[in-house]
């Protein structure tokens, strides 16, 4: 602080002498661009006395202030660039995860097609015994079916010849004979269609 005061009294001193000189001399025309050696000095003075000052007191700050700064423009420059890289490598990342769940979701596509061409096979293979089991039946109930209008008919046949018989030939039959020579007659008909 001395030197601070010292300093603000030297200056006022300097300040004030070219004032006093300045107005002993007027000068006029192209004198008045050169100083004069009454003003030069106490201003020379008074610069340097206000340069020793700054330069103690008020430049040491401003060129901390000024260091920090830049410390801290370069960490952020620092800092955008390793979040930059940070950022490049999470979206390599992300691309990869994204092409990896496009590959599953294909495999799992492919796979589903797969499960569903067996379901489809396995049910159209169901279907198709299904519907030969009841071809198979259909052919064995109209066997059945027919077998049966067979045994009718040739029941129907065999009374009606007796009938027609009986007619022709007379009562000289049983009824009994009459019978048992309508159905050998119907078995050498039968005999001889199944040929």
């Amino acid at each position: 602080m001395r030197v601070a005061s010292r300093a603000v009294v030297a200056l006022g001193v300097a300040l004030a002498t070219p004032a006093v000189a300045l107005a002993e001399e007027s000068a006029v025309g192209p004198d008045i661009l050169i100083p004069k050696m009454a003003e030069f000095i106490p201003a020379l003075i008074a610069f340097l006395i206000i340069l020793a000052v700054l330069a103690k007191l008020v430049w040491p700050p401003v060129l901390e202030m000024m260091e920090k700064r830049q410390q801290k423009i370069q960490s952020d420059l620092d800092a955008a660039e390793r979040s930059k890289l940070q950022a490049a490598e999470e979206a390599k990342s992300y691309e990869a995860k994204i092409l990896d769940a496009h590959h599953e979701a294909d495999a799992i596509v492919a796979k589903a097609k797969k499960e569903a061409e067996e379901v489809r096979s396995a049910v159209l293979a169901k279907a198709q015994r299904e519907a030969a089991d009841i071809i198979a039946k259909a052919h064995g109930a109209v066997d059945s079916e027919r077998h049966k209008a067979m045994i009718e008919l040739s029941s129907s046949v065999v009374d009606l010849s007796v009938e027609i018989a009986s007619k022709i030939i007379g009562n000289d039959l049983s009824v009994e004979e009459q019978r048992r020579l309508a159905e050998k007659y119907l078995a050498e008909v039968g005999k001889s269609d199944g040929r």
